[in-house]
């Protein structure tokens, strides 16, 4: 969330850059919210010094002749009367301190200068292309014909016992999809040096609205039944984040480069009607998480380099793609700058996002308290996150089945997954 003094004191500059993300921030609401904790802590103070005052009375009154446990009872009937005066303001402070907690839950973050105006995806900016697209020589078939031909997606078993939004992957394209998923995090961690995660599908409340999914966006999530605290996690990005919470780091640990394959779930109670066919938008997928928990003057290197991470296994994999910066008005709630890295799917003759790698700033940091300690001003001062797709692996199994489909309706697995496969090049029906 944004620092409650800086918004304070840079209130209108603050609701001009929320514009660009069409985010329009209640100034007069902030205002006297703020005015109330405000008087409340004014008021407080008062009494805490006429408290002060009255508790030395009882030698002045005793020396004007007033009987000492006269005095005593005089001055203890001034101060039950203060005392309660404190506790309603003390319960008026806290009710003032919580709705503007509530309020900053629901403000954006700031978006950083270099992000392009625009309302939606249709105004993100192209920044590269990598590849050129295949020419086919006969019909391409899209994902869901091929996985079907060679048997290796099923979505009427998976309807049957889950319902929409859900597939059963059998045989070779199961195993392709694990062999993307290992191929990732090895790569990951072999070669970009981030340490791999094991990280728990479950998490409370608490973690979910460090990273910003509540309660802002709590209708995308599933909850489980009859506990009020616990969830499945959307994104990888929720527990590996929160690794980072609640501490001190000290400067010789940073950066803090972690990477997690999950299992991740999601209502989609935004996208009906969106992409009911295949896999692309699913309840339940797979991602290999990146996330960098870095000092702040080094967050917007860390993005170029993230971002670069994620783009390096498209490249081995050999799969065309562009890279957008995405503008003000697709900008995530959280997040202050973004790359999507998106994926050419031949079926659909189009690019579709496969990753969306985002810099946070101190957005996260300030609701997780992830901190460090910094030598030289010997102050502790609060962290940047960032995280990214690298990749969605179920996203990179649709591209693989398109861009290395056979005219037989085979699949010709990529160079890089051969061992992966233990030395299987071609997927075909069985």
């Amino acid at each position: 969330m944004l620092d409650l003094r800086y918004l304070r004191t840079h209130l209108d500059d603050v609701a001009s850059q929320l514009l660009i993300k069409g985010y329009k921030l209640d100034k007069e609401r902030f205002s006297t919210l703020d005015a109330a904790r405000k008087s409340a802590d004014i008021e407080s103070q008062a009494l805490q010094a006429e408290r002060k005052q009255a508790s030395k009375q009882i030698g002045q009154l005793v020396q004007t002749g007033v009987a000492i446990d006269d005095a005593k009872a005089q001055v203890q009937q001034t101060l039950e009367k203060i005392d309660a005066s404190l506790n309603a303001l003390k319960a008026r402070s806290q009710a003032a301190d919580e709705q503007i907690q509530a309020f900053l839950y629901d403000v954006p973050n700031i978006p950083d200068v270099s992000v392009p105006a625009g309302k939606d995806e249709s105004d993100n900016v192209e920044v590269m292309v990598c590849g050129e697209p295949r020419q086919f020589d006969f019909k391409v078939l899209d994902h869901v014909d091929l996985g079907g031909g060679l048997k290796g997606i099923d979505f009427d078993s998976a309807s049957t016992m889950s319902g929409a939004r859900f597939a059963v992957l059998k045989a070779g394209v199961a195993r392709l999809h694990r062999a993307l998923a290992q191929f990732m995090l090895d790569q990951h961690t072999e070669c970009n040096g981030y340490q791999e995660i094991n990280a728990p599908l479950i998490v409370n409340a608490s973690a979910l609205t460090g990273t910003t999914q509540l309660p802002k966006f709590a209708d995308d999530l599933f909850k489980l039944e009859g506990d009020a605290d616990y969830f499945l996690i959307p994104t990888g990005e929720v527990p590996v984040t929160n690794l980072a919470r609640d501490a001190i780091h000290e400067e010789a640990v940073l950066p803090l480069k972690y990477a997690a394959h999950t299992a991740c779930f999601r209502s989609e109670a935004g996208s009906h009607g969106r992409d009911t066919r295949g896999l692309i938008r699913q309840h339940q997928f797979e991602k290999v998480e990146l996330v960098q928990v870095v000092k702040a003057d080094e967050s917007e290197r860390a993005l170029e380099e993230l971002t670069g991470h994620a783009e390096s296994i498209l490249q081995k994999l050999q799969l065309p793609y562009r890279k957008v910066i995405l503008c003000g008005g697709d900008l995530s709630f959280g997040s202050c700058k973004t790359y999507d890295l998106e994926v050419w799917l031949p079926a659909q003759d189009t690019y579709r996002e496969i990753s969306s790698c985002s810099n946070f700033g101190d957005f996260q940091a300030r609701r997780l308290m992830a901190r460090w300690r910094n030598p030289e001003s010997k102050k502790i001062e609060l962290l940047h996150t960032l995280n990214g797709s690298g990749l969605a692996v179920g996203r990179t199994l649709v591209a693989v089945l398109e861009n290395y489909q056979n005219e037989d309706g085979s699949i010709e697995v990529p160079d890089v997954l051969h061992e992966y496969m233990r030395g299987v090049t071609r997927i075909a029906s069985f």
